[in-house]
C-alpha cells in the first residue's frame, strides 16, 4: 500500500513509519523538520521536507491510498501564547491534508488528543463525553476533528480521529517541554531534581508508543472517533517514583507552583476501540518505562543498565 505520514520524522510519526515499512508499504514522509529529526526516518521511507501547506503537491507525487496525519503543533503553552500559529498548523494544516487526500480518494487517520479535548475528567472519558478544552491546542484539535467528520458526511469519506492519551516511549525528546516521562528520564540522566508542578497528585493516562502505533494502523478502513489509552490513571508523583525505580537512580523532587489551567485528572475509556478496532493496550507501564529509559540512557551516554 502507498502511505503518507505527516510528521513522520517526529516521535510518534517515526514509529508509525517503521511499522508501515515493516509490513511492506511504500511510505512517503512529509515533515518540515521543525521538531522532527531526519535520523528518525526509516531508510526505506522517502522523506519530503515540506510544510502542510504543500500537501497537495506531495500527495500528487506520492499518490497515497492512506495518510496518517501526525504533524502538529503539540505544545499547550505555545498554543496559549500563539493561538494563531496553533490554529494555522493544527486546523488549517489538517484542511490542506483533507483536500489533498480528497483529490486521490485517500483515507486520513488523524492523531488527535484525549486530555486536551475532554478537559477535567470525573470518570474515564468516553468518546461521547463532554468536550471542554482548556487551551487553544485542544480547541484546534477538536475543530480539526469536526472537519474530518464533515468531510465524511459531505464526501462519503472514511476518515478517523484518534484521541491519544499521554504517549511516551523511545525518541520522545527528553529536553523538550512536553512529555513528562522523557523529561523525568532526561533529568535523571543529568543528575537533576525532578520538577513537579503543584502537589503531583494530578493523574494522566500514560500509553506506550508501540500500543499507539498498533491502534493507529488498526484504524485503517474504519471511520469515526476512538480513544487510544489504557483506561488506567497514574499520578505524577507515582510516575516520578516509577521512573527513578526503572533507572536505578534517585533524585529529589522539586515542587513548583501549579500551572494555570493544568488538568487534575485525565483518563480515557478505551472500550470503543477494543470493540470496533480490536485494539487493547498491551504494554505495562513498567515495561514501557524500561524501554524508554534504555533509549534515554544511550542517547545521554549514561552508564549502567538501570533496575529490572
Amino acid at each position: 500500500m502507498r502511505a503518507i505520514v505527516t510528521g513522520g520524522a517526529g516521535f510518534i510519526g517515526s514509529h508509525v513509519v517503521d511499522a508501515l515499512v515493516a509490513r511492506g508499504d511504500e511510505v512517503t514522509v512529509l515533515d518540515n523538520l521543525s521538531t522532527g529529526r531526519r535520523e528518525n526516518v526509516a531508510e526505506r521511507a522517502r522523506l519530503v521536507e515540506a510544510d502542510l501547506a504543500e500537501a497537495g503537491r506531495v500527495f500528487a507525487e506520492a499518490r497515497p491510498e492512506v495518510c496518517f496525519h501526525l504533524a502538529a503543533q503539540a505544545d499547550v503553552r505555545v498554543s496559549v501564547d500563539r493561538p494563531d500559529f496553533d490554529a494555522e498548523v493544527n486546523l488549517l494544516g489538517t484542511i490542506h491534508v483533507l483536500e489533498a487526500a480528497r483529490m486521490l480518494d485517500a483515507q486520513v487517520i488523524f492523531s488527535s488528543t484525549g486530555g486536551a479535548i475532554y478537559g477535567e475528567c470525573d470518570d474515564p472519558a468516553a468518546e461521547e463525553s463532554p468536550r471542554r478544552p482548556l487551551a487553544p491546542y485542544g480547541a484546534s484539535k477538536l475543530a480539526a476533528e469536526e472537519y474530518l467528520a464533515t468531510y465524511n458526511r459531505l464526501h462519503g469519506t472514511q476518515h478517523v480521529s484518534l484521541r491519544y492519551g499521554n504517549v511516551y516511549g523511545p525518541r520522545q525528546d527528553p529536553h523538550g517541554e512536553a512529555g513528562v516521562v522523557a523529561i523525568f528520564f532526561g533529568r535523571l540522566a543529568r543528575g537533576e531534581p525532578l520538577r513537579i508542578f503543584g502537589d503531583g497528585r494530578q493523574t494522566r493516562d500514560y500509553v506506550y508508543v508501540g500500543d499507539v502505533v498498533a491502534a493507529t494502523l488498526a484504524a485503517q478502513g474504519h471511520a469515526g472517533v476512538f480513544n487510544v489509552g489504557t483506561g488506567t490513571e497514574t499520578s505524577v508523583v507515582d510516575l516520578a517514583g516509577a521512573c527513578s525505580s526503572v533507572a536505578g537512580l534517585s533524585a529529589p523532587l522539586e515542587h513548583e507552583p501549579a500551572r494555570v489551567g493544568e488538568l487534575q485528572r485525565s483518563v480515557l475509556d478505551p472500550s470503543l476501540a477494543e470493540r470496533e478496532l480490536g485494539f487493547r493496550a498491551q504494554t505495562r507501564l513498567h515495561d514501557g518505562l524500561a524501554a524508554t529509559w534504555e533509549f534515554v540512557r544511550e542517547s545521554e551516554g549514561v552508564a549502567g543498565e538501570g533496575a529490572n
